[in-house]
């Protein structure tokens, strides 16, 4: 008991007032930071270090879900395109095509009826403009920019793009109106990659992992599917000549 008296009375108090130095500070909040949240840089202005690292957690569950999801997709894919029977079946059988629709997963009927060149030009150009789309909206985000402008502007894009892919069935397009029409989808889904992207950064809970991973999905999906139309009525009108000259009187019109 002395000796435990003796030591409490040689540490000094501190006076009324006192407040720890600004460097020992750092130090302990430095020490609260989940290593695996990066730096320790928050995702945008208005977060704490702790919510941002509960953040980067919910960001790398939705990321691994969409992975898987996208692994599995492409190697459907891969299959109906490198399978000879499975590729002449489906691009000679609409109806067969139709009904395994769900079970290939869509993507993989589309590219059975195309060639694999297109396909993997398709495949390294979305992938290219995911990469860069979804960099850039965390490094807006951490710099404070907002997209949430973009929901009804994309909104109303979507509900073109479904009129006029209606308006195909009964009133095909040419050529050249489908490479457009590609275009016009490619840039629509790029905007939603951005927006849904600053969701997942911002707006989504906890609970929605499987939800944001399945809107992502969505957007990458179609994205691939555009450039994939974009990219076969471009090389269909280069080796037909026919398809270029009526191009030509279309834009003439």
């Amino acid at each position: 008991m002395a000796s435990a008296s003796s030591s409490s009375e040689m540490q000094p108090l501190a006076p009324a007032g006192y407040r720890r130095a600004p460097e020992m500070k750092e130090k302990v909040d430095a020490s609260t930071v989940d290593l695996e949240a990066g730096t320790g840089e928050t995702l945008y202005p208005g977060i704490s270090r702790g919510e941002s690292a509960l953040r980067w957690g919910f960001v790398r569950k939705v990321y691994g879900i969409l992975a898987a999801q996208l692994l599995l997709t492409t190697a459907v894919s891969a299959l109906t395109v490198l399978h000879p029977t499975l590729n002449a079946t489906l691009s000679s059988s609409p109806t067969l095509a139709l009904v395994l629709a769900v079970p290939l997963r869509s993507i993989g009927v589309a590219c059975a009826n195309t060639q694999g060149k297109i396909v993997l030009e398709a495949l390294i150009l979305t992938s290219a403009v995911v990469a860069s789309l979804t960099a850039y909206t965390f490094w807006a985000s951490k710099k404070g920019k907002e997209f949430g402008f973009l929901g009804p502007i994309l909104f109303s894009a979507l509900i073109l793009l479904v009129l006029i892919s209606f308006m195909q069935v009964f009133f095909p397009l040419g050529s050249s109106s489908v490479a457009l029409f590609g275009g016009l989808g490619a840039l629509v889904f790029s905007g939603f990659i951005i927006y849904d992207t600053e969701n997942l950064i911002k707006r989504h809970t906890y609970d929605e992992y499987i939800w944001a991973s399945v809107e992502l999905y969505l957007d990458i999906l179609n994205l691939f599917l555009y450039i994939l139309n974009l990219i076969r009525s471009v090389q269909s009108e280069l080796v037909d000549p026919s398809a270029q000259n009526k191009a030509f009187c279309e834009l003439c019109q």
